[in-house]
């Protein structure tokens, strides 16, 4: 897992940090209309993303600075043999300080298995890994099997980013550029789950087990990043 970056010349840069680039590099998927919507905002976040978060009227999410936007995050965790790779994960500032958002892009893409089904016949590997996601979230409860299991640990890896760059204040965004909103009840379960208070229609807040403020949204996407074709750059 290494920590050393190099800033993109365009979209097309994003293709050989995907772990499956000939699955996942596709045009009207994922990765290639998140890499189009982060590069066409250049230096700055992503103008939906900003209209989500400041719709809040928190201080702490207000006129966000970027600082920097890294593809394909990756967070090591306890148990199991791989890490948590994140879409985008973004620093970013005001004047109340550091805020690290975690975004997780979809198209109509599934946020794959839930908990109830990871957990069955699970290694002891990722048992432990479960028990510490449990403890980040939920101060050590076991969660709904409902629950889907990518929320999870996209969720401790903003907590253990925002830990590591010493603020206290942590998002999981899950950015959609799906048409009619695919799989958004699973978001909205995951938030309920936590009992998160809902801030406004798209984001929520809610307070981790070690005292970071954490944000939950739900962001809706410029479709026209469905459109655009990174493979021909």
């Amino acid at each position: 897992m290494k920590r050393i970056f190099v800033p993109t010349q365009s979209g097309d840069d994003w293709k050989p940090l995907l772990a499956k680039p000939d699955l996942h590099w596709k045009i009207g998927r994922s990765a290639m209309s998140t890499a189009s919507c982060w590069e066409t905002a250049r230096d700055q976040l992503p103008q939906d993303l900003r209209v989500t978060l400041e719709a809040s009227e928190d201080p702490a999410l207000l006129n966000l600075e970027l600082l920097a936007a890294i593809p394909e995050w990756e967070v090591e965790l306890p148990g199991g043999k791989t890490s948590s790779c994140t879409d985008v994960m973004a620093i970013a500032r005001n004047e109340c300080g550091l805020v690290v958002l975690g975004v997780e892009a979809k198209v109509d893409e599934p946020f794959g298995p839930t908990l109830g089904e990871k957990r069955r016949n699970a290694s002891m590997g990722q048992q432990e890994r479960i028990r510490y996601l449990e403890a980040e979230l939920h101060d050590g409860r076991e969660m709904a099997d409902e629950i889907r299991y990518q929320l999870m640990h996209r969720t401790v890896s903003a907590i253990l980013t925002a830990r590591a760059f010493h603020t206290a204040t942590a998002a999981m965004i899950v950015q959609s550029f799906s048409a009619d909103q695919a799989w958004r009840e699973d978001f909205e379960f995951f938030a309920r789950a936590l009992d998160a208070e809902p801030v406004t229609e798209d984001l929520y807040q809610l307070h981790t087990p070690s005292g970071e403020k954490l944000y939950l949204g739900w962001c809706k996407g410029d479709l026209r990043h469905t459109r655009v074709n990174l493979a021909d750059t």
